[in-house]
């Protein structure tokens, strides 16, 4: 029990505040999990670290605190004796924690109810949330029914192509909403071959654990995006090692196709002071997503190696105008471009998504349940605004985002700009009723129509 000053905790209390690192006194939610030392003493990993490589180097003798840099002996107190006031009480969780249920077929939603969720707030790709949800569909039926005793079905791991912005990640996102587990999403531009700077591809692992809680069993029949994944492809015309492209490729092909791996836990790498623990990656749905730059270029050669002279031939120029060239991709190319044989064997499902047109702009601004627009009519709601579009405005935001290129993110960007203002002055005058953004507007021609409350201006 605490004293009249409130300094000393019993036991019980411990769980209610933070522990500290007894060298750096940093809190445990910053620090990392800590050791427990004899004499109710915790110490972070770091401080360990450092105290060994001192040991190693002859620095100082075993546990002369004295002599380790950057410490003051001044400083040190028992760790019983810092008082309740310089101590932080741990965070609270948001929600608490529901009894995890196994997961069963009556969880898991037909393809059509899938594709029908994924409508709600992803526009267009019809073929790629198609073929999403059938491959989802059918490992989780694997998973669950686990018919690997009779008849062994292999996993659908999944390899998506698609430009920059067409919403690959996004609906990988809204696919884990869907199932409610655990989605990991990493990027491959990372990892490098095992003992190099950068995390091991036993990182990807990892993540998936801590985003499960730890969790291994729940953890093994999650999902993990692994994107930008072109980027790993093999270097060509390169004299020095390539550790961040084909060895990647190598390292992964036992995680993709399923085998026991030890993962550290809370680490990017493997060393003596991370703990580890065992996952099996056989139920894992490893979903790999990829812009692919240039690999139009190589569709193109292998569409034109019939182009000859004569009335009958094809052009050289047939293709460059085919915005969605990329739909003609097959492991072919994707060898040529730089993935290897193994790598490709092991995403048997392979599909692209569409880039995006004029029309396809002016759906995402109107249609999904969370588009841009309906937010920002929602925050002028709160002040008792009616925010408004006419057509010409849905327009002129499509034809500037593009222009940049950079697919559904450059929505954001361009309405963010023109509605810096609106956002700003609005509740400035409690009188403004409705705000009606139009073309002329976005395009700097004009300003917005302001209605008053009663009257029209």
């Amino acid at each position: 029990m605490p004293d009249n000053n409130g300094n000393n905790q019993n036991n019980n209390d411990d769980d209610e505040y933070e522990k500290y690192c007894y060298l750096c006194r940093r809190p445990e939610s910053e620090a990392g999990p800590f050791i427990r030392m004899p004499g109710n003493m915790y110490i972070c990993n770091d401080c360990m670290q450092k105290s060994f490589d001192s040991f190693n180097n002859g620095a100082m003798q075993f546990l002369d605190l004295s002599k380790m840099p950057n410490i003051n002996m001044s400083q040190f107190m028992p760790f019983d004796d810092i008082p309740t006031s310089q101590k932080v009480k741990k965070k609270k969780k948001q929600k608490e924690e529901k009894e995890q249920k196994p997961l069963t077929m009556a969880d898991v939603p037909a393809p059509h109810k899938i594709k029908a969720m994924l409508d709600e707030y992803v526009v267009g790709q019809e073929y790629a949330k198609r073929a999403m949800s059938v491959a989802v569909y059918n490992h989780y039926k694997r998973v669950i029914t686990d018919t690997m005793d009779d008849i062994e079905i292999e996993k659908s791991n999944m390899l998506m192509l698609g430009p920059t912005g067409c919403g690959k990640t996004y609906l990988v996102q809204t696919i884990a909403k869907i199932l409610q587990v655990p989605l990991a999403i990493t990027d491959a531009t990372t990892l490098t071959e095992a003992g190099y700077i950068g995390d091991d591809v036993e990182s990807i692992l990892s993540k998936l654990l801590a985003v499960a809680d730890n969790d291994v069993e729940k953890a093994e029949r999650g999902i993990v995006f692994i994107d930008e994944i072109d980027k790993i492809a093999k270097k060509k015309e390169t004299r020095s090692r390539d550790v961040s492209g084909e060895s990647v490729q190598q390292g992964l092909l036992k995680i993709l196709e399923g085998a026991e791996v030890e993962v550290p836990v809370g680490s990017g790498s493997k060393n003596a002071m991370t703990p580890m623990t065992t996952m099996n990656t056989r139920n894992i749905l490893f979903i790999c997503g990829g812009a692919f730059p240039d690999i139009e270029d190589i569709i193109k050669q292998r569409l034109n190696k019939q182009s000859s002279m004569g009335f009958a031939a094809d052009l050289k120029d047939k293709y460059d105008k085919n915005d969605n060239l990329i739909k003609e991709v097959t492991t072919e190319d994707l060898r040529e471009f730089g993935m290897i044989p193994e790598f490709l064997g092991r995403l048997p499902v392979l599909f692209t998504l569409d880039a995006l047109d004029k029309d396809m702009y002016i759906k995402i601004l109107k249609e999904p349940k969370n588009a841009i627009l309906k937010q920002y009519k929602k925050l002028l709601a709160l002040d008792e605004v009616d925010l408004e579009f006419d057509d010409s405005a849905y327009e002129a935001i499509a034809e500037k985002a593009m222009e940049k290129k950079t697919g559904a993110r450059a929505l954001r960007a361009i309405i963010e700009k023109f509605m810096m203002d609106i956002m700003y002055e609005i509740p400035r005058d409690d009188n403004i009723g409705r705000v009606t953004i139009t073309g002329d507007y976005i395009n700097g021609k004009g300003a917005p129509i302001i209605e008053l409350r009663g009257t029209n201006i």
